[in-house]
């Protein structure tokens, strides 16, 4: 309310009078009769709100989006009317926007869709048509246009993953419920952005056949382009240039804003390319990457907050006074959604034959509105589709069922039973406490990003080595400072990723002996070297560093070389051979390999290696791996085919006898990893070496 100042200040008696007399409240009043204009203190302002306001909600047990978007009404131009929605808002919370959508589409993956393929495509659909009708009807009988009921009904249709992380703290993310509601997320969310494009056409009157024409495929091409060109031209990237950090961000920054502004050019929503540029992105970026990390924290922190508190300064608060009738439409926006929801979520959950807690569950995780639902009624507003008593029903919808969907999901979702995990105490510490040798800056970085890959999926502790030599002569202080420089590069990666660090620095005569000393000392779980992918004759006849590291390691050691940033991993291959699937080594190193290919969004290969005439049966549900896993035997010269198979972008994970120590060849001796790196110098590999604890 624009004169709220002045009406205080019309009642001042009684009030403290500074200034020669003159009354606070009248001060208070002159200062800030119009909106605050000072960049500084707008700035000010906006950021004691994104401080606060998450802060005092969620400790009333309130979704921190709650406060947010309520302190955009507090300070704006229908509530004290410290800040005009003026142009510098407009473009922060448009960049906020699109920031969210891209966040939303960094969280939907397309092998979400592929797992459970035939339940996530029927619930996607169900999810998204039955709110489409019952939402239409319900806006008609409200007495809205066709085009904005549909538009409105649009939104009840779409749905943010918010409980997502209520699911994840249950362990029931791999139950089929949930895995469909993953899948079905991409649908409904996608079907709803593009009813928002053409309602958008139809309000500007270009709903056209020559409109049709044009955007069913220009959106194809431009889909197809940007969920195929973006991680092409990623990896080429990230492999010139994944060693500058500000490059890697500034490149992601750069793709989501191309893409959204390539979207305008096709003439749909800038919300539709930032959504696709996240689900592009995604593939080529792991989920527990530091660059992952600085993406969500920025947004989370800076850019999706703008945008909700400009959402809020959009809301009259006084209409619930004025305009009764807006009580009863939020009301029944919420009856809607809510119904439509259930129905969705009840009707396939039978279809499947689940039972009902699963079918809360399903209902609880698609409930939730937030993201694609503000995007889509900002749009609307924008083009004067919508008025603010429609907004301030939405607004009601979305902080209902904020608050009710992680309620559901925490109620019903202890009765899912949970994913099973046939593991032994050692294969659960595995990745507790993973100990990094760092000697070669050049190398250090792919190493710690393997290690903080592994360690921060088991909420693990990093343990980060360097070893000086005293064995020849005193350590010079030029050593002592390249130690200290390398272990506080090592600790500033682990922090970025927000993983548990502990840097050591050691002294030694032989550096072989203070890494296994330091592992046994600083109880490490698993050790991870570099390697060059060669020996000399020296390291042939005497026997290498890592040699003497596997010899006495009393832990499992990882025997790494990555000339490619570890994140262009596209395929992960497993060299096994007939015997080793029942054997404990195998599955330690296949729960590494699932792990490395969940986190790099990868696909796993198995290669057998076959040595008599038939090969016996194994269940790939037995490995915890997919159906549709790629199986391929080999069975002659796998040096010369696997060579042939392989590619830049994959890692060939081979395992190690515990008796052959030098070229860290298969149990069988069929495989030298030496001859393959010499044949194929790009690929990566990793050798697994496990102690021979009898």
């Amino acid at each position: 309310m624009s004169n709220f100042w002045q009406l205080i200040a019309s009642n001042t008696n009684g009030f403290p009078t500074i200034f020669v007399g003159t009354p606070l409240a009248q001060v208070l009043a002159q200062i800030l009769s119009d909106p605050i204009k000072d960049p500084v203190a707008i700035f000010l302002i906006i950021m004691a709100m994104m401080l606060i306001a998450p802060l005092v909600f969620e400790r009333l047990k309130l979704p921190g989006i709650v406060g947010l978007i309520l302190a955009g009404i507090v300070i704006g131009p229908y509530g004290l009317g410290l800040l005009a929605r003026d142009s510098t808002i407009i473009l922060l919370g448009t960049v906020g926007l699109l920031f969210l959508m891209f966040l939303a589409g960094l969280e939907t993956s397309l092998d979400d869709l592929k797992l459970n393929a035939d339940k996530a495509i029927i619930f996607g659909l169900a999810t998204f048509s039955i709110p489409m009708v019952l939402g239409t009807v319900a806006m008609l009988l409200l007495g809205y246009g066709w085009l904005a009921a549909i538009l409105v009904a649009s939104c009840f249709a779409s749905h943010t993953l918010l409980a997502l992380p209520v699911a994840s703290r249950l362990g029931i993310m791999r139950t089929p419920a949930v895995t469909a509601t993953l899948g079905g997320t991409l649908i409904t969310n996608v079907l709803a952005l593009l009813v928002l494009a053409v309602i958008v056409k139809a309000k500007a009157g270009n709903l056209t056949l020559s409109f049709w024409l044009f955007l069913i495929p220009a959106l194809a091409i431009y889909t197809v382009t940007t969920l195929w060109g973006v991680p092409k031209i990623g990896r080429w990237f990230f492999r010139r240039f994944g060693h500058d950090e500000g490059a890697e961000f500034t490149f992601v920054m750069a793709t989501l804003f191309i893409v959204s502004y390539l979207a305008q050019l096709i003439e749909i929503e800038a919300i539709i390319g930032a959504f696709l540029a996240g689900v592009a992105i995604t593939k080529i970026i792991p989920n527990l990457s530091p660059l992952m990390n600085r993406i969500q924290f920025i947004g989370n922190t800076l850019f999706v907050p703008f945008f909700l508190i400009s959402v809020g300064m959009l809301i009259d608060p006084m209409i619930l006074i004025k305009e009764p009738r807006s009580l009863l439409v939020a009301a029944v926006m919420i009856g809607a959604e809510l119904l439509a929801k259930y129905l969705a979520a009840w009707g396939s959950g039978k279809f499947f034959g689940w039972k009902f807690p699963e079918i809360m569950v399903m209902f609880g995780l698609s409930g939730a509105q937030a993201a694609a639902t503000l995007a889509a009624i900002t749009v609307a507003y924008k083009i004067e589709l919508v008025d603010q008593l429609t907004v301030n029903g939405i607004i009601g919808m979305i902080l209902f069922t904020c608050v009710g969907s992680p309620w559901v999901i925490a109620r019903w979702g202890k009765e899912v039973k949970p994913e099973e995990k046939v593991v032994s105490d050692k294969q659960q510490n595995l990745s507790d406490r993973v100990l990094v040798p760092v000697a070669n800056p050049n190398t250090e970085d792919n190493l710690l990003q393997l290690a903080i890959l592994l360690t921060k999926k088991s909420k693990g502790t990093l343990l980060p080595l360097h070893v000086l030599s005293d064995k020849n002569d005193r350590i010079s202080p030029q050593a002592r400072i390249k130690q200290s420089q390398l272990l506080a590069i090592a600790e500033q990666a682990a922090h970025a990723a927000t993983v548990k660090v502990e840097p050591i620095g050691r002294i030694d005569a032989a550096i072989a002996r203070g890494i296994v000393r330091s592992a046994t000392e600083h109880n490490a779980s698993l050790v991870i070297c570099g390697w060059k992918g060669y020996s000399t004759y020296k390291e042939n006849f005497f026997g290498s560093t890592i040699d003497k590291i596997v010899r006495r390691s009393p832990v499992p050691v990882l025997i790494t070389r990555c000339p490619q940033p570890i994140k262009n991993i596209a395929r992960v291959f497993l060299a096994l051979t007939q015997t080793e699937t029942v054997s404990w080594e195998f599955q330690q190193t296949l729960e590494i390999a699932k792990t490395i290919a969940a986190e790099l969004k990868a696909k796993i290969h198995l290669l057998i290696i076959v040595t008599g005439a038939s090969n016996p049966d194994f269940s790939l549900a037995t490995l915890g791996l997919s159906e549709n896993t790629p199986i391929q035997e080999i069975q002659d010269n796998f040096v010369m085919k696997v060579t042939r198979m392989l590619t830049a972008d994959d890692l060939l994970i081979l395992t190690s006898g515990t008796h052959q120590y030098h070229a860290f060849g298969l149990s069988n001796g069929l495989v030298e990893p030496e001859a393959i790196v010499r044949l194929k110098p790009d690929i990566a590999t990793i050798v697994v070496h496990f102690p021979n604890l009898n």
